[in-house]
C-alpha cells in the first residue's frame, strides 16, 4: 500500500461530515433545499427536496443541455440531488413520498416469502436447492486475499474512501472498461456497494421519483418491485412468453421472449427505467444482441435509464455468449451495470458489489450511498481487488477461474436436469446463472389438492409438499411474478444447481426414493 492510499485507509467521517459543534433543526444547513425539477415535456415544474452535502447550483440543470453530452444520449431529467441554492418565498418543499405503504407492504411479502422457503430448506436433513449461494469454497487465490486483507497491512482496519477502496474502483475500471469499450474513470464511473443489493437498491432511491415508472420484465428478481415502491415509483410488467412445448423435447428459456409491442407500448412520458437481468433469476435467460437491441432502442427512443444487473456474466453456458447492454452504441450513457464479488468469486457472505455508469448517473448514486452506507468494509474490498489482479492476467485463458467456474457449473447443470426428470420433472434449460426452473404440470395432475390456503399458489403448496415429505428444497417461481400474472405461472420452481458435488449425491438418493415410490 502506497503512502496516498494509506492515507485514504485512515480517511474519517469528519473529514466530510462536521460532528462540532452539534448543529440544531434551526442550522440552515440541515434544512431541505428546495429545487425545480421539470420532467422532459411537461412544462410542469415540481418543487422536491434533495440531500444537503452536494454542490449547489443556481437552478436546476437540464440534462439536454449538457455540453458533455452527445446527440441521442439520455436528457431526461434524473432526480435532482443539486439544490437551487435559495429556498425562495418560505414556502416549504414537498416531501418526497415513500410509495403506497400497502402496495410496498405487498410487494416485500413476496421477498419475505422466498425468505420463509430459504428457512424450511435450511432444516435439518433437507438439501437445500433453494437458496441461491455455492455451498463449497471459493477459489483458493480468493481465500489468500482476504487472509492477506485480514492479517497483513493493519491500516485495512481503518476507513477507505466512501465510494471504493482505490486499489478495486481501479481494477474494476479497467477491467470491466476493456469489456464495454469505455474509458472508466475509477472515481466518477465506479461506485463500490454493499453487495449487488445494495447497488440495486441505491440505483433506485437516487433515481427514482414519486410517479416514476419502473418497467420489470417478468419473472424477475423480487426485490425489483418493492424497490421501485420505496422509492415511491409504479412499477410496470411486461413478461416473458414461453413459446409451445415440442413433445419430446426440454424447452429451453431461449425460447421465452418479449413481445416487442406489448414491450413498447409499457413506455409512457412516466417512465423513468427499465430494469434488465441477464443471465436472469430465475429463468436463467442470457438475452441476446437483437433483443438488447430491442432494449437499447426503446430505451433511447423514450429517454428512459437502464438499470442492467449483469451478477451472473460469467456464468453462461452451450456457446451463449453474455453481451452488456452498456457495450451498445448510445447505452453508455444512460445504463447502470451492475456487478457481484460474491457471485464473480463464490464469497457471497463478502457482500461487494459495484455500479459502473457515467459521472451524470453515477453523482447521484454517491450522494445517496454517502448519506446511508457511506462506506463498505475495506477488507473485503482488498480480498476482491486482489482477486480481480490475479483474474485480469488469466483471463480467457484455462487456469481462468472464470472459465473454471463456467465448466464446473455447466456440468452441475445437467447432471441436475438428468436427475429431475427421473421423477417426472420437465427442467426448463437454462441458458445462465445459478437456477433453473422446473415445470411441475405433470405432477400438478396427479395431485391437485395439496393442503395449503385456498388463494395459495399451486407451487407454494408444492414447494412447502416437497420440503416436507421429499426433503427436498425449491422456491416456488409465482413470487417471481406480479399478482396479476401469479396464477398463470403457478407450475413451475426454482431449482439452484450451483451446489458441492456431496449435495448433488444428497439430492440424487432423494430423488431415487421418490421414483421408488412412484412405481413402474
Amino acid at each position: 500500500m502506497n503512502p496516498k492510499e494509506r492515507q485514504l485507509c485512515s480517511f474519517r467521517p469528519g473529514a466530510n461530515f462536521s460532528r462540532s459543534p452539534a448543529r440544531t433543526s434551526s442550522d440552515p444547513a440541515l434544512r431541505p433545499i428546495k429545487t425545480q425539477r421539470t420532467r422532459a415535456g411537461s412544462g410542469a415544474s415540481d418543487p422536491g427536496p434533495i440531500f444537503p452535502g452536494t454542490p449547489a447550483q443556481t437552478g436546476p440543470k437540464s440534462l439536454a443541455r449538457d455540453p458533455a453530452l452527445k446527440s441521442g444520449h439520455c436528457s431526461r431529467r434524473i432526480k435532482r440531488r443539486e439544490g437551487s441554492g435559495e429556498r425562495g418565498g418560505g414556502q416549504e418543499p414537498r416531501r418526497r413520498q415513500q410509495g403506497d405503504p400497502l402496495e410496498t407492504k405487498k410487494a416485500a411479502k413476496e421477498t419475505v416469502q422466498r425468505v420463509e422457503f430459504i428457512k424450511l430448506s435450511s432444516e435439518d436433513d433437507i438439501v437445500n436447492l433453494g437458496q441461491g449461494f455455492p455451498d463449497f469454497p471459493p477459489p483458493a487465490f480468493a481465500v489468500e486475499a482476504f487472509q492477506h486483507a485480514v492479517s497483513g497491512d493493519f491500516m485495512l482496519n481503518q476507513y477507505t474512501t466512501a465510494f471504493g477502496y482505490p486499489p478495486l474502483t481501479r481494477i474494476l475500471a479497467s477491467f470491466f472498461g476493456k469489456l464495454l469499450g469505455q474509458e472508466i474513470n475509477p472515481r466518477k464511473n465506479v461506485l463500490v456497494t454493499m453487495g449487488a443489493y445494495g447497488a440495486l437498491f441505491t440505483a433506485f432511491q437516487a433515481l427514482v421519483d414519486e410517479g416514476d415508472e419502473v418497467i420489470i420484465i417478468e419473472p424477475f428478481f423480487d426485490c425489483y418491485e418493492p424497490m421501485t415502491l420505496m422509492a415511491g415509483g409504479r412499477p410496470v410488467f411486461v413478461s416473458l412468453k414461453p413459446s409451445p412445448t415440442r413433445d419430446g423435447e426440454l424447452d429451453s428459456c431461449s425460447d421465452w421472449q418479449l413481445d416487442p409491442v406489448e414491450l413498447a407500448s409499457k413506455f409512457t412520458s412516466r417512465t423513468k427505467a427499465l430494469i434488465l437481468n441477464t443471465p436472469s433469476n430465475p429463468l436463467g435467460k442470457v438475452f441476446s444482441r437483437a433483443e438488447l437491441e430491442l432494449v437499447a432502442s426503446l430505451c433511447q427512443q423514450h429517454d428512459v435509464v437502464c438499470i442492467a444487473d449483469e451478477v451472473y456474466q460469467w456464468l453462461v453456458y452451450d456457446g451463449y455468449q453474455h453481451v452488456s447492454i452498456a457495450s451498445l452504441p448510445g447505452m453508455w450513457d444512460r445504463t447502470l451495470t451492475i456487478g457481484s464479488a460474491g457471485k464473480t468469486f463464490s464469497a457471497t457472505g463478502w457482500k461487494v458489489g459495484w455500479v459502473l455508469g457515467p459521472g451524470r448517473l453515477l453523482k447521484h448514486l454517491h450522494t445517496v450511498h454517502q448519506n446511508s452506507i457511506f462506506h463498505c468494509p475495506t477488507q473485503t474490498q482488498a480480498a476482491v481487488a486482489e482477486s480481480f489482479e490475479r483474474e485480469q492476467l488469466h483471463f480467457g485463458q484455462p487456469s481462468s477461474y472464470f472459465v473454471q467456474f463456467q465448466q464446473a457449473s455447466q456440468r452441475s447443470r445437467d447432471h441436475v436436469m438428468r436427475s429431475l426428470q427421473s421423477v417426472g420433472l420437465r427442467p426448463i434449460i437454462p441458458q445462465g446463472s445459478y437456477f433453473l426452473i422446473t415445470d411441475i404440470s405433470e405432477l400438478k395432475s396427479k395431485m391437485p389438492d395439496l393442503p395449503g390456503a385456498t388463494d395459495e399458489p399451486y407451487d407454494s403448496r408444492f414447494v412447502k409438499w416437497m420440503i416436507k415429505n421429499k426433503g427436498l428444497g425449491a422456491i416456488p417461481v409465482s413470487i417471481f411474478y406480479s399478482a396479476p400474472h401469479r396464477k398463470h405461472f403457478d407450475h413451475y420452481i426454482r431449482i439452484c444447481f450451483v451446489k458441492d458435488e456431496s449435495t448433488l449425491q444428497a439430492m440424487d438418493k432423494k430423488l431415487q426414493k421418490w421414483k421408488d415410490e412412484l412405481g413402474p
